[in-house]
């Protein structure tokens, strides 16, 4: 397959779909960042005519926040910009984007989720979503800040983080400038809010299992997840449902994390995606088999009784 680059020596699904892709740089020993801070819910009202990047800064800033994460159901937007994954085009990196899309009329999203936070000191997102189109066709990937418009009113469900920002900031291991928490100087007063921890999880480790393992050694019993933007290398669902093609973008619709059968953490997550090749699919993620990729980020809500 053209453009993708996996290590020789890699073990393979029974499918032929990779485990693992070697990077352009090296690997960092830390495979996951965290930063704790603490969190709350509250409703995003954007408003028709806006700009997107504008009105998600604006509601973030109302409430006293400047990085979180936003569900994307039941925004519209037009005119509308998006990007899909794409083989690589060099060897800088092991998969790039396509080019830019912009369908006509009104898009609606079906499902999606938004990281916010800053770049280069300015309001930034990484976005992910499922969506129909005005000529009644679905699609998904990446949303530009740049040509999209929101068409209608809406409220949305959105996450803040206080004491922890997702900052964009070059990444040596893919090549690409990518969203990671920083920690900040806490705005709100000590105790304020839920237990949380903003993170970011880097290439080539199934998403389960790294917030499993990272929730075991902290001592967190139970857990939610907000938000939830990244890439997986392929994907397989329970059911049996899999998607070979090995560049993806993908977003969280629910998660969680709970104890098991045998009392250690267990991470159930759902969410959908769209492949290189333009296929959809969505369902529960099947734990130990979803290596990612690039990168992918969200916000961890402790619920520990106590």
């Amino acid at each position: 397959m053209s453009g993708m680059r996996q290590d020789s020596g890699a073990a393979a699904h029974p499918t032929s779909r990779p485990t693992h892709i070697r990077q352009p740089g090296p690997a960092p020993t830390e495979r996951l960042v965290a930063v704790p801070c603490r969190g709350r819910r509250f409703e995003a009202r954007l408003c028709a005519g806006e700009p997107l990047l504008a009105a998600i800064g604006r509601c973030f800033a109302d409430e006293g926040f400047g990085s979180g994460t936003v569900k994307l159901d039941g925004l519209a937007l037009s005119p509308f910009a998006y990007c899909m994954p794409a083989l690589a085009r060099d060897d800088r990196h092991a998969a790039f984007y396509s080019e830019t899309f912009r369908p006509a009329g009104i898009t609606r999203f079906l499902e999606g989720a938004m990281t916010v936070g800053l770049r280069d000191g300015a309001t930034a997102f990484h976005a992910h979503g499922l969506w129909r189109e005005a000529d009644g066709t679905s699609h998904g990937g990446h949303v530009l800040a740049d040509g999209s418009v929101v068409a209608e009113d809406v409220v949305l469900a959105a996450y803040g983080i206080d004491g922890a920002t997702f900052r964009v900031d070059a990444d040596p291991e893919t090549g690409f400038s990518v969203f990671g928490p920083v920690a900040t100087e806490r705005t709100a007063p000590d105790g304020t809010g839920e237990r949380a921890q903003a993170l970011r999880l880097r290439p080539n480790q199934d998403f389960a299992g790294a917030l499993e393992a990272f929730c075991r050694d902290r001592g967190i019993t139970r857990a939610r997840i907000e938000g939830g933007v990244g890439s997986t290398i392929g994907a397989a669902f329970e059911g049996g449902a899999e998607i070979t093609a090995f560049a993806t973008e993908v977003h969280l619709t629910a998660g969680r994390v709970d104890p098991g059968a045998d009392g250690a953490p267990c991470a159930i997550l759902d969410g959908g995606l769209v492949d290189f090749t333009g296929a959809l699919a969505g369902g529960r993620f099947t734990r130990g088999v979803n290596p990612v990729l690039m990168t992918f980020e969200l916000v961890l809500v402790d619920e520990t009784p106590g």
